[in-house]
């Protein structure tokens, strides 16, 4: 279900994200994948001003990659479909085990 993986410091990317009253929030990318049961392309951030340690919270967007890809470039939307959610959460639970089982081998 997941074509791409983005691993932290491997091609870094960046986005800002703006909120409603207008501050701006740099966001590092977790990873991104396609999925082909709903034809689109995803993208999970995580603010970069965030320490190794601290929990926190993980926006997911769909979004149009540019010609390389990359999410940094072109528009983000908002899931507002609970099954996709779902399904997001599966693969982020999945990416964040095997992420775990990466640092346990080490």
């Amino acid at each position: 279900m997941a074509d791409e993986h983005l691993q932290p410091g491997e091609d870094e990317q960046l986005i800002t994200l703006i909120d409603d009253k207008g501050n701006e929030e740099l966001y590092q990318v977790l990873f991104t994948f396609d999925s082909e049961d709903y034809g689109k392309s995803y993208v999970l951030l995580y603010p970069q001003s965030a320490e190794d340690d601290e929990e926190v919270e993980i926006q997911a967007f769909s979004f149009t990659p540019d010609e390389n890809g990359d999410a940094s470039q072109g528009d983000l939307y908002p899931i507002e479909n609970d099954d996709e959610w779902a399904m997001i959460e599966e693969v982020l639970n999945t990416f964040l085990a095997d992420d775990d089982s990466h640092l346990e081998d080490k």
